[in-house]
């Protein structure tokens, strides 16, 4: 089975992203063939300055090979090493109308969300399906947002194939359904857009200077207090193990435990988790030279599975 994921480099990475996408992304390579690239064709839909989309992909690299990624077993990648993703999308274009793609909702949300309206932005699917096609990927592990991307794209796997023979793979979907919502300092989903991330990695100092603003309710020190419905609690629970989750719970509902103590407890068990991962990227980072070695050698064996599956499409639509 070849599984295939793609992570948008946007920017420093936090913890929403780890459980929400990283961690799922790191226990798929464990179940078959895994694809996994730096999508950076489609990070230029939003014009990002080109230096910062360098250090960004850079950063994305570093941050997956510190967390745990096993590039014997993972073909990791920048989407852009690989050209013939762009020659697939244009003949996909050819059988794609401008009706379906209007109908996708993710680029009316982006247009809302007051991003330029570019022919990128709306051929976004199409340039998905294409990175999805191209390795003949039977899995695709993706979120809710992303789910009529992917109906879009087993669409035009069967158009093509009726059309022109059986080429492609009809890829099937894994929606995380059930994937709880990472709370942020202030309650809200963690996510740039709120400025409320705490990220994965950085200095102890500003990581606890951030945990320790982490909004909780007005209850004193010898209060009652409810994990379940506490932002701190909920984030420990992610971190922690299940016995130093139910010691919180428990001090929660004796009360003379403050939220401070709670706060305290998060920055040290993010500091137990991401310590290690922390310490093997600054080894990385010594040498850039071999992360981009890294990204090379995925890229040589992404082109070789792009290859047959481009000579299988020329063949097809008649440019053999």
């Amino acid at each position: 089975m070849r599984i295939l994921s793609g992570f948008q480099p946007s920017g420093t990475l936090h913890l929403g992203n780890y459980f929400g996408a990283m961690l799922p992304n790191l226990e798929f390579q464990k179940l078959g063939e895994s694809y996994l690239f730096i999508a950076d064709y489609h990070a230029l839909t939003t014009s990002p300055d080109p230096e910062a989309l360098r250090q960004r992909v850079f950063d994305v690299a570093l941050d997956f090979l510190a967390c745990g990624l096993d590039v014997n077993h993972t073909v990791f990648f920048r989407q852009s090493d690989v050209p013939e993703v762009t020659e697939l999308m244009w003949i996909l274009n050819t059988i794609t109308t401008v009706g379906f793609l209007e109908r996708a909702h993710s680029y009316k949300d982006k247009i809302a969300k007051g991003f330029m309206p570019n022919a990128g932005l709306f051929t976004y699917p199409v340039l998905m399906a294409a990175d999805i096609l191209l390795y003949q990927s039977d899995l695709v592990p993706v979120g809710k947002d992303q789910k009529q991307h992917l109906e879009i794209t087993r669409d035009l796997a069967i158009r093509f194939n009726e059309r022109y023979g059986e080429v492609f793979t009809v890829p099937d979907g894994h929606i995380a359904e059930n994937v709880a919502v990472i709370p942020g300092l202030d309650g809200q989903k963690m996510s740039k857009s709120y400025n409320n991330t705490i990220p994965l990695f950085g200095a102890p100092k500003a990581i606890r200077k951030l945990v320790m603003s982490i909004v909780t309710d007005s209850k004193g020190l010898e209060d009652v207090k409810e994990p379940e419905t506490c932002n701190v609690a909920k984030l420990y629970k992610l971190i922690a193990s299940g016995e130093q989750y139910n010691e919180l719970c428990r001090n929660y509902r004796a009360g003379n435990y403050g939220y401070g103590h709670a706060k305290q407890a998060l920055f040290e068990a993010i500091q137990a988790y991401f310590g290690p991962m922390q310490a093997k990227r600054d080894e990385f980072a010594k040498d850039p030279g071999e992360v981009w070695n890294i990204l090379n050698k995925g890229a040589e064996r992404a082109r070789n599975t792009a290859a047959a599956t481009m000579e299988k499409v020329r063949r097809a639509v008649g440019l053999r």
